[in-house]
């Protein structure tokens, strides 16, 4: 990774910055309210963001449940990929998880995406099942992929 970044819990004060890199990333994006909602009533809820000269650049986020980590969002704006950023987020991600005591990670990519499926079996995840028709915006179906942390 030749990029400096740093990364960060994300605060109320980052949604705009972090509703900018999701309406870029995927074409059924969250809204400042789904993420509002996340930061300031979900309990289970942790989200990181990168950030490069003050930008946020990318950002990730999981429900941790008992011993187990859901990945809900991992974005990294579209001039920044294919720089291991998308990596060194996701390792960030995983490592935080298992400071809060996750054994296990699980998330859902689209059967179409290659390019992330590929980077989650560099990390360490197996295919764990497919959830039919799982994406509103096309009915794409979902890999479930797992990765154990510990």
């Amino acid at each position: 990774m030749g990029i400096d970044v740093q990364f960060r819990p994300m605060t109320i004060h980052d949604i705009d910055e972090v509703v900018q890199v999701e309406q870029a990333s995927f074409t059924a994006p969250w809204s400042r309210e789904s993420f509002y909602n996340e930061l300031m009533y979900n309990r289970y809820a942790k989200y990181i963001v990168m950030v490069r000269r003050g930008r946020i650049i990318g950002y990730a986020g999981m429900w941790l449940v008992i011993d187990e980590a859901h990945v809900t969002n991992v974005a990294v704006l579209p001039q920044f990929r294919g720089q291991k950023l998308g990596e060194a987020l996701m390792r960030r991600l995983m490592e935080t998880a298992k400071q809060h005591g996750a054994a296990t990670m699980t998330l859902e990519v689209r059967v179409s995406n290659h390019v992330a499926q590929s980077l989650y079996r560099k990390l360490g995840f197996r295919n764990g099942g497919i959830r039919k028709r799982y994406y509103p915006d096309n009915f794409e179906d979902a890999l479930v992929m797992w990765v154990k942390l510990t």
